[in-house]
């Protein structure tokens, strides 16, 4: 197995409210990091907790979904199209793995994070981004999705870390 590389920086105990926000946000990201970090491109494509087909490398490519759609798409007003999924296949970024790029799925996810923090740098927590859905226009404030990126992550991660014990044991926060 590979070292671990991603140096991961816990959240401030003490900071303003951006500060906690974005050091959380960065604590999970680079936690899926480490979850997938020494892996064989055939370990982060099982799934390894039937009848679950999530898989390491399915988490990876959803969570840059979700960044590129809540930070592209709502904050910014970019309409991006998705990447993995389709509307005939709403969970595709799960799908097809044995024809997947392990590497362009890492880099597409580091390039929707690093955009997400370009995105967000010069906003205010309260400025707003918004979609239509079911035909209905839905505000967001950047806090607000500050907040559901942390819960997004969170809950990802937990099943990342589920994964990972299966894989090869290896466990920890």
């Amino acid at each position: 197995m590979a070292a671990m590389t991603t140096k991961r920086i816990d959240p401030p105990n003490v900071a303003d409210e951006r500060t906690l926000l974005e050091g959380f946000l960065e604590f999970h990201r680079d936690t899926l990091a480490l979850k997938c970090e020494g892996l064989t491109d055939p370990q982060l494509r099982e799934a390894t907790v039937p009848p679950s087909e999530l898989t390491l490398l399915g988490l990876v490519r959803h969570l840059a979904e979700v960044e590129r759609g809540w930070f592209r798409d709502v904050l910014a007003g970019e309409e991006a199209p998705p990447l993995y999924y389709s509307e005939a296949d709403r969970d595709g970024e799960f799908h097809d793995l044995d024809e997947a790029d392990t590497a362009e799925a890492f880099a597409t996810w580091r390039d929707e994070v690093e955009h997400a923090r370009a995105v967000a740098r010069e906003r205010s927590l309260d400025d707003l981004g918004s979609r239509v859905r079911k035909g209905e226009r839905e505000e967001f404030s950047l806090r607000w999705i500050y907040i559901h990126m942390i819960e997004e992550y969170s809950r990802h991660n937990g099943h990342a870390d589920l994964i990972r014990e299966r894989i090869d044991g290896e466990t920890g926060e």
